[in-house]
């Protein structure tokens, strides 16, 4: 293959081969200004004139219509009011700017401001102007209003010049806009640790709470599914039949069913009344990690390490929809009866709303730089949070509008939980957990639980955590083997646990 061989040129060639060009754009440099062109410049001047001043014509009138005009003596009240201008030496504020805001600034004979009349006064002296007075005075008083705006340029006149507002004015240049600020965070009691349950024989992965809130289930690496009693702690029930880890589990609030799903591909449906096995809903190639129940219509949604989503009908056992979009493991789902009713979250460090009648997907957020392995609904809000070792992000739907970021827990986020009040509990793989405010995303606590004796410190990641439906205790599920089970500070108080809250000017959004 023949190759073109590129002509070399000096520098000195390079530079005056542009000379036209050159000498074009550095022109007004060193030549000559190009003369001006009047009509244009005219019509230039009245235009801006119109637009920046036209809005403020109602300040104080020009020095040369005053001694035309000399008002008569006006009844305002009882008192006996001069309106002539120049006649009212007592009403006087002068100086060289025209809102001075204090001592120190030199005075002159420029500035002349009238005294601020009521308002039937005004109606009086509007009244009592002739007709020809009107005309030679219709910048100054050619009507109520404008005796008005024209009296209260004194009040403008003397206040401080960083709260200055021209009214009637469009021009943003003139009004000097409140600063954003964040707003002060809700104070929230802290929790503390009050019951360590123990039992199984591996990492507790998931947990759940049943809806009449008397009990709780929990899945582990040890294949077995595990009831609590949530009074007592005390085990009531074990249910074997996965052959891998149980990665997650949800009680259905319709009919006496549990379901789970585990790394050995299978989702099962468990009837309470009989402990048994009651449907297998085959279709994942790989690992299972998450399912959610929508609450109005009969149907399961499953997530997997086969980057696909599925929905299940739950009495049939056929799958309505395959959810493929994801490039990598779907860690988490999440399902409501409004609009977008699915919400995944993927290994590939995006999140999806999915239309379930369509079973595509409505929006693709990529806001995230790293994986995606929680999501947690707001139980009355229409928003939504999403966990990320980069951020904690909070949503808006329908669309996926970002709210903010909530930046400080520097770790792989398993879990997210939020209750009523606002308050937002992160758990990660290091054994941390922070505690949020919903609302402004102040970082109220933060717990570090010992593990359990005998386990190593490093086996302190929380894996899934929980609040009961009376949002009194919170559970989490830990690396240690153990669950753990929290409630509310109740010696606590705005006193002995302040907010150490500081306002900023203005919260960024690092997306």
């Amino acid at each position: 293959m023949m190759y073109e061989e590129v002509q070399k040129h000096s520098v000195h060639t390079l530079i005056f081969r542009s000379l036209k060009r050159t000498h074009d754009m550095f022109v007004s440099d060193h030549a000559k200004p190009v003369s001006r062109d009047e009509t244009s410049h005219k019509v230039k001047m009245a235009i801006k004139l119109h637009v920046e001043y036209g809005p403020v014509r109602h300040l104080p009138a020009i020095k040369e219509e005053k001694e035309k005009t000399a008002l008569p003596a006006i009844q305002y009240g009882n008192e006996q009011s001069l309106v002539n201008e120049a006649q009212s030496p007592q009403y006087m504020i002068t100086g060289t700017h025209p809102y001075p805001s204090g001592p120190g600034v030199q005075l002159s004979d420029d500035t002349q401001l009238q005294k601020m009349p009521s308002e039937e006064g005004a109606q009086s002296m509007a009244l009592a102007i002739s007709a020809q007075a009107r005309q030679n005075a219709t910048r100054t008083s050619a009507s109520v209003s404008d005796i008005l705006k024209h009296a209260s340029s004194a009040e403008r006149s003397q206040a401080p010049a960083s709260s200055v507002v021209l009214e009637g004015t469009k021009n943003s240049a003139l009004v000097l806009k409140k600063a954003p600020s964040m707003p002060k965070p809700q104070w929230h009691p802290p929790w503390k640790l009050y019951r360590v349950i123990s039992g199984h024989l591996g990492w507790v992965r998931c947990i759940t709470v049943e809806p009449g809130n008397q009990w709780f289930v929990t899945g582990s690496a040890d294949r077995t599914i595990k009831i609590w009693d949530l009074a007592s702690g005390k085990l009531k029930l074990s249910l074997t039949g996965h052959i891998s880890t149980v990665r997650g589990v949800i009680i259905s609030s319709r009919s006496p069913y549990l379901f789970s799903c585990g790394e050995d591909k299978q989702v099962k449906c468990w009837d309470l009344e009989y402990n048994k096995v009651i449907r297998h809903y085959h279709g994942h190639l790989s690992a299972v990690y998450d399912l959610d129940l929508h609450p109005t219509v009969d149907v399961l949604l499953t997530c997997s390490r086969d980057s696909t989503a599925r929905v299940w009908d739950i009495r049939t056992k056929a799958s309505v929809h395959t959810l493929s979009g994801h490039t990598n493991a779907v860690a988490t789902v999440k399902c409501q009866a409004a609009e977008p009713q699915v919400i995944t979250g993927s290994h590939d460090s995006t999140i999806r709303l999915w239309d379930l009648v369509g079973g595509k997907t409505r929006a693709t957020l990529t806001n995230h730089k790293k994986s995606v392995r929680s999501l947690v609904l707001h139980p009355t809000q229409y928003t939504f949070a999403s966990g990320s070792p980069d951020n904690i992000k909070q949503w808006k739907f329908p669309d996926g509008s970002f709210i903010q970021n909530l930046a400080g827990h520097n770790a792989i986020i398993n879990t997210l939980a939020v209750n009523s009040d606002g308050v937002l509990v992160s758990g990660a793989d290091n054994g941390t957990m922070h505690l949020w405010d919903w609302r402004t995303g102040y970082n109220f606590q933060r717990i570090h639980a010992a593990v359990q004796p005998g386990s190593l410190d490093s086996e302190s990641g929380i894996f899934a955590c929980t609040f009961d439906k009376s949002e009194s205790r919170m559970l989490t599920a830990e690396a240690d083997k153990t669950i753990k089970v929290y409630k509310e500070d109740e010696t606590a108080s705005e006193e002995t646990h302040p907010v150490n809250w500081k306002p900023e000017i203005l919260k960024r959004k690092r997306f």
